[in-house]
Parts: C-alpha cells; structure tokens; sequence
C-alpha cells in the first residue's frame, strides 16, 4: 500500500515555486524523495528554496521562468530534461492579481481596467496552458505523467471584488477537465490532469486584503473566517498531502477532478 503514496525520484516541475505556497510544497516533496524544479521569476527566493531542499538531503534545481512567454518555458523544458531526462509531474502554481482587475468595495465595474484585467487572465490562464502545453509532451513519450493546476474558490462561486482572477481561475477548471479528457482519449490511462482549488491561505498577494497590519481581519478576512467551519486559514503545508496523493500511483483513476482544500468554505451555508 506504502507504494501507492511512493514519489521517490519523480521530477515534479512546480511554477509559482517562490512564492508562500510554492515553498511549502517545494520544500514537502524533496523530503518524500522528489527531485523538485522551482521555477519562478525572483532568483534569490528560488535559490534560498532549493539551498534548503539540499541542505535537508533533498534533490532540487531553480529555474528563472515567465510562464507567459512560450520560448522561456521550451528553454525550461530542456534544462530540465538535460538535467533529470524526464518529467514525471508539472505543479502550475503561477498566478496573480493586479489592481486594476479588481473593483473597489468604493467603486463600480465601470472602474475596471481592460488592460489589467488581460494581463491577469494571461498570468493565470495562459500562464497554465503555456507550462502544461510544453511539459506534457515528455509524459506523453514516456506515456505516463501528470499535470495539478491551482484552481480558487474564487472558480466556485461569484466573489466580491476579485473579478479578473476569478474569471481566470474558473478557466482554469474548465480547461483542466477538457484536458483530462483530452489527454486520456488521444494518448492514454498513463496521462491525468487535475487540479486543487486551495481556500484561503495567507500569502503575499492576499496578506494586506485579509489582514490589518496589527495581524487583526479585515472585514473580508472576517468574512471568510465567518465563511470557513474551521474558523481560520490554510496553513500552507496543508496543501501538501493532497498534492502528493494527485501525483502519486494512488491517484490512478483520477483525472479531471479539482480537489477543493478550504476547511470547509465552499459547502458552508447560513
């Protein structure tokens, strides 16, 4: 049964790797005997992360990427290979938000900036076709592989605000279950896609909504935590177990899923 859960010496390529949830799962992974491919945009974040994974007995690299640009990520594709010669998993962290994308509890969707809200559907959108687009094509010469894209409750349900990175990410669910059917009716059982669709966790891009500088809520963190059963926030290590199940022969039969892990927020009702 051990074997099933058994992810020693699979390459797993994670973007987004340098940032607060990056990290944690980086960090996870080596030390089940993973060799883990950062890939991210700050250098220094990415070298510090992969320094850890080594000075822990671990197994990783650090690749400077731009999940937007297809010509970065093929020069990514080959590093990797030269290095590992194979790709077992590919973890499309990357994302964000930018400000213009977002609409003001003050404002009104006329404020929306066009031009922001494009550039954070390419960040999250693109920025996961892109990755997926290149890294599965070795899984497909191998014919076994996997891909876990990052979702959002911001997929499930209209929220406040957040309105580009929410379309976004409910592209990003749907683009994960064409793909899952995609890729298993044309190259196979040994291909899966699917996705985890994390609740709210503290991190760079979200500290300053949810929280106040004294570390007291905002009145959308008191929102979500009013939202949440477990009344409180996602640690990031929380992610980590159902990463490792999805990539790992325990999750076989599974494809086209996205695996919600909220402490409950979604299925909370009044």
């Amino acid at each position: 049964m051990n074997e099933l859960f058994n992810i020693k010496d699979r390459v797993v390529v994670l973007t987004g790797g340098t940032g607060v949830l990056g990290k944690a799962i980086a960090l996870y992974l080596a030390k089940q005997g993973a060799k883990v491919v950062v890939m991210g945009r700050r250098v220094e974040a990415g070298e510090a992360i992969v320094k850890q994974i080594r000075e822990e007995g671990g197994e990783g690299m650090f690749l400077v990427t731009d999940v937007m640009n297809q010509a970065v990520v093929e020069q990514n594709l080959a590093d990797v290979l030269a290095q590992y010669g194979r790709v077992d998993a590919l973890l499309n962290a990357a994302g964000g938000n930018m400000p213009g994308a977002t609409i003001a509890p003050t404002g009104t969707f006329f404020d929306l900036k066009a031009e922001d809200f494009q550039r954070v559907l390419d960040l999250n959108l693109t920025g996961t076709v892109i990755p997926t687009q290149v890294f599965l094509r070795p899984m497909v010469e191998q014919g076994k592989g996997c891909v876990v894209n990052f979702s959002s409750m911001a997929a499930f349900r209209p929220m406040t605000r957040v309105c580009g990175y929410a379309a976004a990410k409910a592209g990003i669910s749907n683009f994960t279950a064409y793909m899952a059917t995609e890729v298993a009716s044309k190259f196979g059982e040994g291909i899966r896609v699917n996705a985890i669709a994390p609740g709210f966790f503290l991190t760079e891009q979200n500290r300053t909504l949810l929280t106040n500088e004294d570390g007291s809520y905002t009145q959308r963190g008191t929102d979500v935590i009013h939202q949440t059963p477990f009344k409180r926030f996602g640690r990031p290590e929380e992610l980590c177990g159902t990463i490792h199940y999805l990539i790992s022969d325990a999750a076989a039969f599974v494809t086209g899923t996205v695996a919600v892990v909220d402490g409950g927020f979604n299925v909370f009702a009044m």
